[in-house]
């Protein structure tokens, strides 16, 4: 039995390495899986095996644990910057506005309450209490990767001596951080005598008015004096409304209108444009018919198309001449689950799916144009990711010399790849680059990102965590912690409700964004049949992360110098 007792002691050997990391990821995993008043820790119970195996120096070389705690890191973050940066930028919209900005609100607070707890609970003088303030602010608010950018900050201030554990503090607070968050949002339903019915009422009445994107369908006659002998590319520039004409009826025939049809008195129109555009289009044109289409030219198919071809990704619907070369009409787009209308201006990405409408022969010619293989798509685009990586490393890399500041500021590993990855998924296409991963793939890719990342910061902590926890400020750090995560919701909470008057579903996903907290989400999301809690999250989420990140570098290279 030599054999197994040197597997489990000989620490420099790639099977001890991996065994231990496979036992403290599998253990945390499931024992994350357990649910106490409804309300699990999740993968996070993967640092706390850490914590465990490392306090019974069950550990690797420092070395090795470093890089994979590292490696881990930078694939998580990229991987979330992949997935945001479609919608980061589109956040700062007139509607995410607000909701980003009592974010931020939220965010700055944490930072202060952070701060005020530093000042009258702990020692100023010692070096170790501040940094070990900032992993309780990341265990509090539940932002894994702020934790990440703290550490590889503090490796930068503390050059000489070793770097406090400050995954310590993060593992003192994390707990009730994820039970404050739900609880606060409960608790300001109260203050604020909130009904969840009415605010459901509420949410059903706004679904109905919201008609920008959403894509209605009409059949209209033409009746205006005005359109008879007037073109389609005549009609639509006088009207300046965007609309997409997929059938004409003339003459009893039927048949696909290009920019050069002439319309007629009386001619029956298939049209689809934007539920806010439809009372303007149906009083220029005509009125609402029901129509049976008669004899048609040529037999017309309805199709969902997938784009799975590198080339289309990025190319507008204007680029590609579908009506005059293909003699096919798109009448609309779906992307991520959400049906959006088909403006010429669009630009189409790799993963969406277009309702192409036309000649069988011409729909035929089009789906081959656009890939339509669901096997492509199930491949993941692996020399993006990468290349997406090396950029993140080379910019985070970039010394910024600020004045006072005792080291040069960089983005470092975690804040580089984060912006490269957001700023890739949003314009990657502009230099053909595609980034389009399946869901499965981009959480499958993350998840053994965090996992590295968690054990690897659970095993190098452990050793000092019962230290930390029964003879030094272990409580402490737990009491300040709650108040880090509760005081913020209580002020911006009532707030948003009150001056506001924002939707109290709305809320809770703002507020769970804006802690990046998933199980706060599913809570909201289970108190609500409407997608209310999960657009308040993506809608603060994206910033919300990236200042997460940013603001731990920022205060551990700008406070937290020796």
């Amino acid at each position: 039995m030599d054999w197994l007792f040197d597997l489990f002691t000989t620490t420099d050997s790639v099977a001890h390495i991996v065994l231990l990391y496979s036992l403290v990821i599998a253990v945390g995993v499931l024992l994350g899986k357990i649910k106490i008043g409804g309300i699990s820790l999740g993968v996070t119970f993967v640092l706390f095996a850490g914590i465990v195996a490392g306090h019974f120096g069950f550990t690797a070389p420092l070395n090795i644990i470093s890089f994979i705690q590292e490696f881990g890191l930078v694939l998580f973050v990229f991987m979330i910057g992949l997935q945001v940066g479609p919608g980061f930028f589109e956040s700062f919209g007139s509607a995410g506005l607000r909701l980003n900005a009592l974010a931020i609100t939220i965010i700055i607070l944490n930072v202060i309450v952070m701060f005020v707890c530093y000042f009258v609970f702990f020692d100023t003088s010692d070096h170790n209490n501040l940094p070990m303030m900032v992993g309780t602010l990341y265990g509090a608010v539940t932002n894994t990767p702020g934790l990440g950018a703290a550490n590889e900050a503090l490796n930068s201030v503390f050059t000489n001596v070793k770097p406090p554990q400050i995954a310590s503090g993060y593992a003192c607070a994390y707990p009730l951080g994820v039970v404050g968050i739900i609880g606060a949002t409960i608790l300001i339903r109260y203050i604020c005598k909130v009904k969840l019915k009415n605010e459901e009422n509420e949410l059903e009445l706004k679904e109905n008015l919201n008609a920008n994107v959403k894509p209605r369908q009409l059949h209209l006659q033409v009746s205006n004096t005005y359109l008879e002998g007037k073109t389609l590319k005549q009609i639509h520039s006088f009207l300046n409304r965007d609309f997409v004409c997929s059938r004409i009826l003339h003459d009893g025939h039927v048949s696909i209108p290009n920019r050069d049809t002439i319309f007629h008195l009386d001619d029956q129109l298939l049209v689809v444009c934007t539920e806010a555009d439809t009372e303007a289009i149906i009083a220029f044109i005509g009125p609402e018919i029901n129509v049976e289409w008669e004899k048609q030219d040529m037999p017309l198919v309805s199709k969902r198309i997938l784009i799975t071809n590198p080339s289309i990704n990025g190319k507008s619907l204007v680029d590609l001449h579908l009506s005059r070369v293909h003699g096919v009409n798109v009448t609309r787009v779906t992307r991520h689950g959400m049906d959006l209308f088909a403006s010429a201006s669009l630009p189409l990405q790799v993963g969406d799916r277009i309702m192409v409408v036309g000649p069988e022969d011409s729909v035929n010619r089009v789906a081959s144009m656009m890939g339509n293989s669901i096997r492509r798509l199930e491949t993941p685009n692996i020399a993006t990711i990468f290349i997406g990586i090396i950029t993140g490393i080379l910019f985070g890399s970039l010394p910024i010399a600020i004045p006072g500041m005792p080291v040069p500021l960089k983005l470092g590993i975690a804040g580089g790849p984060l912006i490269i990855a957001i700023l890739i998924g949003r314009y990657g296409y502009k230099i053909h680059l595609v980034t389009y991963t399946t869901t499965s793939a981009n959480m499958m890719l993350r998840e053994i990102g965090l996992v590295l990342f968690l054990a690897s910061v659970g095993i190098k902590a452990g050793a000092d965590f019962w230290a930390t926890v029964a003879e030094g400020d272990g409580l402490l750090y737990v009491l300040t912690g709650f108040l880090i995560t509760v005081l913020p919701i209580l002020i911006i909470g009532p707030l948003a409700l009150l001056r506001f008057k924002l939707n109290y579903f709305t809320v809770m996903g703002m507020i769970a964004g804006s802690y990046t907290d998933p199980p706060a989400l599913a809570y909201a999301n289970a108190s609500c049949s409407k997608e209310a809690p999960a657009v308040g999250y993506s809608t603060v989420y994206p910033l919300s992360m990236f200042l997460r990140i940013f603001a731990a570098q920022t205060i551990i290279l700008v406070c937290c110098g020796i």
